[in-house]
């Protein structure tokens, strides 16, 4: 239960920080957000505050934030159909009702000969029994009414395209960017209250039954020397341990200002077809705030760094796809994080979601990056893509996505239970 409750809790704080962040800047570049939504398929929570609706959805494999016009808009009047107008005090259109007129009985009937429902907001029409048109002011914030389901009308100085491919481009980018700062601030508690590393080959915590617990090993110790190598650093304390496996070590030992010797022989362990050594005992932690900013942003590279790498190996065929994670895998490594502690499960929220941010700028279809790379395209063409075309490339690319989520999830499901 303990680690389905913190799946939950770490997979919705990264998407919903996520799609925060593109919420924002949309907000901010004054684009209509028709939804914010935590998940995909059915809704089962949904409230509409505005003009946008909040929804949480069953499958929790991700969320988004449809502005509109980053797809084709629904709303399409043609002339001859009879649809119903209520108007708001102004006498402005703030209802187009298109079926189920009888349920507004306040509603006026009309033929359509003509409309604008992004320019110049009018709808021209016939009110049934009369024989002249009228022309009917549309307000900015008109719903558009279809099996009682309202939408929100969207002028096209409300629209994703409308903006400046500088605004669309930082609304694109801010999703991602949420994601890295999330990374900087898990690891900036990290550094401050779990502990920061230090780099002298000091020992933290002794584990109980472990080899360093027999020779006599005790937190604070710090390994000076073994068999005669000086040791500087922690890497070189684990380089040699990890080298010898069931051989004796002598250590000598700095324990409250003063010398000691202490012999232990490191238990062999399998990891990736390797016999490896280990005595037992954990990094020592050393909580600082002034330390703690400078190792948020160190963390934050490293990992961005290794996982490029990873990205540059896959590309290349010397990374299988075999060996990527889907939620399966990620749940059974969660599992085992949570396990280890508290801290441990931070910085494992923090991995993922500096590995959510660089996979979502990746130039590919359907993601953040491949929407920035038409952002580019347009700007050294000049002028935009067609929508249907740039929607057909992000749907063929939205399926393979899929697809390989499916190859990922059965690949993660024979290596646990098959």
């Amino acid at each position: 239960m303990n680690t389905i409750i913190a799946f939950i809790l770490m997979f919705g704080l990264l998407v919903f920080v996520h799609e925060f962040g593109h919420f924002l800047f949309a907000k901010k570049a004054g684009m209509l957000v028709r939804e914010f939504a935590i998940g995909f398929g059915p809704k089962i929570f949904s409230i509409k505050k505005s003009e946008t609706l909040y929804t949480i959805r069953l499958l929790p494999m991700g969320g988004y934030v449809r502005v509109a016009g980053e797809d084709p808009e629904i709303i399409d009047l043609k002339p001859g159909q009879h649809i119903g107008l209520t108007f708001n005090e102004h006498n402005q259109v703030k209802q187009i009702i298109i079926n189920h007129k009888d349920k507004h009985p306040n509603a006026e009937v009309i033929e359509v000969e003509g409309s604008d429902l992004d320019h110049k907001l009018y709808i021209k029409g016939t009110l049934l029994g009369e024989s002249d048109p009228q022309t009917f002011k549309v307000s900015e914030t008109a719903d558009y009414v279809m099996n009682e389901v309202e939408t929100q009308i969207a002028p096209f100085n409300r629209q994703f395209q409308a903006k400046s491919k500088s605004k669309r481009a930082m609304q694109l980018f801010a999703g991602p960017l949420m994601n890295f700062i999330l990374t900087v601030v898990l690891f900036f508690i990290l550094g401050a209250f779990g502990g920061i590393p230090v780099e002298e080959a000091k020992i933290g915590d002794v584990q109980p039954g472990s080899p360093a617990e027999t020779a006599g090993f005790e937190a604070g110790d710090e390994i000076v020397e073994i068999d005669g190598h000086p040791i500087q650093e922690w890497s070189d304390f684990q380089s040699i341990v990890r080298e010898h496996p069931n051989q004796e070590l002598t250590m000598i030992v700095l324990r409250n200002g003063s010398s000691e010797s202490i012999n232990v022989v490191p238990a062999s362990q399998e990891i990736e077809d390797m016999t490896i050594g280990q005595i037992g005992v954990m990094q020592y932690l050393e909580s600082s705030l002034t330390r703690a900013v400078p190792y948020s942003f160190e963390q934050t590279y490293e990992w961005s760094k290794m996982i490029l790498v990873n990205l540059g190996m896959l590309v290349t065929g010397q990374f299988s796809v075999d060996m990527l994670s889907g939620p399966v895998g990620i749940y059974d490594a969660t599992d085992q994080i949570v396990q280890t502690g508290f801290w441990n499960f931070i910085q494992w929220t923090a991995a993922l979601s500096v590995n959510l941010g660089i996979i979502n700028l990746l130039p590919l279809p359907a993601l953040d990056g491949g929407r920035l790379l038409f952002v580019g395209i347009e700007a050294v063409r000049g002028k935009p893509l067609s929508t249907e075309k740039e929607g057909l490339v992000h749907f063929i690319g939205f399926a393979l996505l899929m697809l390989l989520m499916l190859i990922v999830t059965w690949n993660d499901i024979q290596r646990l239970f098959l």
